[in-house]
């Protein structure tokens, strides 16, 4: 997500079930911890074969319990980034993205964190994008949290969230290094972490506009990892898998999850493992044809020589993967589309 273009494989992993019902593991277990198609006033109880080894909630946000609002009166535990990547050297945030961010765009109401993208003549006069500079033309909005997680001992993040999948659309829920964001990334120290690319970066799951144009029930999750060496920087490598869900993603919520342990990090949905990346072989099962394994100059940052990483919650309009063809001209002048997150929860056993 940070400004890397992926490519997108044709294979990828059936989720059979995520809607409503129950789902199948890949081992026969079944989860009763399902996505509803409404937000639950309350997180789950952690269940199923990947969860339920967690008992210990570190720090949660449940919005429903949070006042509406704006979210920078609603609750303390998210900072709002601003702004269309200019003041982070970034311009177009290095994808040549066509929003702007605005903190207005981020409000609580009906239970939910909500995330607004839309169309807004406020920011005509702010510069988008890169490789084609131009207006901005869209308003959205990105939080990010002021609690880490700590990947040098094992631990559980889970996000309940409604995606949408509008034209145009890239929804994200990812992580990146250190305490919070700061204007030195990338790709200098952050409070004595290494930033992107040197701490790599985990994607638990993006909907990508540009590739998955009509197939609202497909995500994808990446694992970054550096590689090469550090002068100037260190080159971005990723593995990443894709899921197709049995219910829509902007229709319905689903659980959105990370297992780790020092060595080992699992991405999953609605409690059922897509992808599995291991520091002792330095790749990610299952394998994706056409997507070359990690270079041998990989180094795997997760708890080593990064340990905190902050939770990032998007909704990017356009860019290379969002927009039709990745040319922002192509993306719906009357834009407005909303993701909405119930709530995020990090445990550990």
């Amino acid at each position: 997500m940070w400004k890397t273009v992926i490519a997108v494989a044709a294979g990828s992993v059936l989720l059979a079930g995520c809607g409503s019902g129950s789902i199948s593991s890949p081992s026969g277990a079944t989860s009763a911890n399902s996505a509803s198609n409404v937000p639950s006033t309350q997180p789950s109880n952690p269940t199923g074969s990947l969860a339920s080894a967690y008992k210990t909630t570190v720090w949660e946000d449940n919005f429903a319990n949070d006042p509406a609002g704006p979210l920078s009166t609603s609750s303390s535990d998210w900072a709002e980034e601003t702004g269309n990547g200019v003041a982070y050297g970034n311009a177009g945030w290095g994808n040549n993205e066509a929003e702007y961010y605005l903190p207005g765009n981020a409000t609580v109401g009906g239970g939910t964190l909500n995330l607004h993208g839309h169309a807004d003549s406020s920011v005509l006069n702010d510069t988008c994008g890169t490789s084609t500079p131009g207006n901005c033309m869209f308003s959205s909005a990105k939080v990010t949290s002021l609690k880490t997680v700590d990947l040098s001992q094992s631990g559980f993040l889970e996000i309940k969230a409604e995606l949408p999948t509008g034209t145009g659309s890239w929804p994200a829920l990812w992580l990146l290094p250190g305490p919070n964001p700061d204007l030195s990334s990338p790709p200098n120290v952050n409070n004595g972490q290494p930033t992107w690319p040197a701490g790599g970066e985990i994607d638990m799951v993006e909907w990508l506009g540009r590739y998955f144009a009509g197939q609202d029930s497909l995500v994808q999750s990446t694992l970054h990892l550096p590689s090469g060496t550090p002068s100037p920087t260190y080159t971005d490598s990723f593995e990443y898998q894709k899921a197709t869900l049995s219910s829509p993603l902007s229709t319905s919520f689903h659980l959105y999850q990370l297992a780790w342990t020092p060595g080992q990090i699992e991405f999953a949905v609605d409690n059922q493992v897509i992808m599995t990346c291991t520091k002792s072989t330095m790749s990610c099962t299952p394998t994706v044809a056409g997507i070359p394994s990690f270079p041998a100059s990989s180094i795997w940052p997760y708890g080593t020589t990064a340990k905190n990483y902050y939770v990032i919650m998007n909704l990017a309009i356009g860019g290379y993967l969002g927009a039709p063809n990745g040319d922002n001209t192509q993306v719906p002048a009357n834009y407005d589309q909303t993701m909405q997150v119930a709530y995020v929860r990090y445990m550990t056993p």
